[in-house]
């Protein structure tokens, strides 16, 4: 697969990590252009095969697309206010995950680190295709819960995907935001060694 990074935004890195990981990013501009359902399905297949305790694949998604306006719509309204520029886009997904392993029973504690695997597969892939996947936790969490997720089950996140868009179409303070720099912490702030909080020697 081609890899066509013109949609990217490439990060300030101190090394030269993967362009597809250094040019993902996620912006809240997003194009109302209908993504097609061969992508979209390539989105969710690199989800399934992320990583997972005891290959357990506890993530679970509901998908919402232009194609279905009155479940868009109703998926939308679980938004909170702050995040009403997300519906512009085409795709909205709300996950879950399973609390507990499903051959015994018992706690996974690992379940929502999973989700998080997958929701990666899924930001990478998309990026890969050239689309663009914002992740949000502005969201009416209970209600979803109450709503559409059965028992055993945990809501994740709310995410969407599209083409990009244009950031002149986004309120100032959310364009400004899009235009301010990437940054991430150093790794002196991140990994240590022999004791908390003790630099592990990478700066």
């Amino acid at each position: 697969m081609a890899l066509d990074l013109r949609h990217g935004r490439p990060a300030p890195t101190k090394l030269e990590i993967y362009p597809l990981i250094s040019h993902r990013w996620s912006p809240r501009a997003i194009s109302g252009r209908p993504v097609e359902p061969e992508k979209l399905r390539l989105v969710l297949e690199a989800a399934r095969w992320a990583p997972s305790s005891r290959n357990e694949q506890p993530w679970r998604f509901l998908v919402a697309t232009t194609d279905d306006p009155e479940w868009l719509e109703r998926l939308q309204g679980y938004l909170s206010p702050g995040n009403a520029w997300a519906k512009a886009a085409p795709v909205l997904i709300a996950s879950a995950y399973r609390t507990n392993f499903s051959h015994n029973e018992k706690p996974n504690v690992s379940a929502l680190r999973d989700l998080g695997a997958a929701e990666e597969n899924m930001f990478l892939q998309a990026f890969a295709l050239g689309l663009v996947m914002h992740q949000m936790g502005g969201f009416d969490r209970g209600s979803l819960k109450r709503d559409l997720i059965p028992e055993g089950f945990e809501p994740g996140t709310m995410s969407v995907i599209g083409y990009p868009g244009d950031v002149e179409q986004l309120p100032e303070d959310l364009a400004e935001r899009e235009r301010a720099p990437r940054q991430r912490r150093p790794l002196s702030e991140l990994v240590f060694s022999r004791r908390w909080a003790q630099p592990a020697g990478f700066p």
